[in-house]
């Protein structure tokens, strides 16, 4: 059955440039071998990131030997959902594409606070 994102449509592409994903597919998908459930598709921000390096996860730092260049503000990349929620608490959640992201993230968080942190919000109606 093909992945489906958290308005419940086709899951989209997060970012292939970096190319991002558990399978480094570009792809923010749900996935039993995957641990970390690296499920939402964020936009990461220079908070964010110090956030992220002081849990322990420094995503800002080139690993030329993992085939991983840093990640700067700006650029999109599959975070895990608990992480996700551990920025949301301490308020420093980075923005989502509600497009790219996993149905399964709908587990852990509201589609209301996904929705407000929204990039690609759906049009009122």
């Amino acid at each position: 059955m093909p992945a489906r994102n958290i308005l419940g449509q086709p899951l989209q592409a997060c970012s292939m440039a970096p190319l991002t994903g558990y399978l480094r597919d570009g792809c923010c998908r749900s996935l039993d071998s995957d641990p970390g459930q690296h499920t939402v598709c964020v936009q990461v921000s220079a908070e964010f990131l110090n956030f992220s390096r002081s849990r322990g996860n420094d995503l800002s730092t080139p690993r030329p030997e993992y085939g991983f260049p840093g990640l700067q503000a700006g650029d999109r990349w599959c975070l895990c959902a608990l992480r996700w929620v551990e920025a949301l608490q301490a308020g420093v959640a980075p923005p989502i594409f509600l497009a790219a992201s996993d149905e399964q993230l709908l587990d852990h968080v509201s589609l209301e606070t996904l929705v407000e942190y929204a990039i690609d919000r759906p049009a009122a109606g």
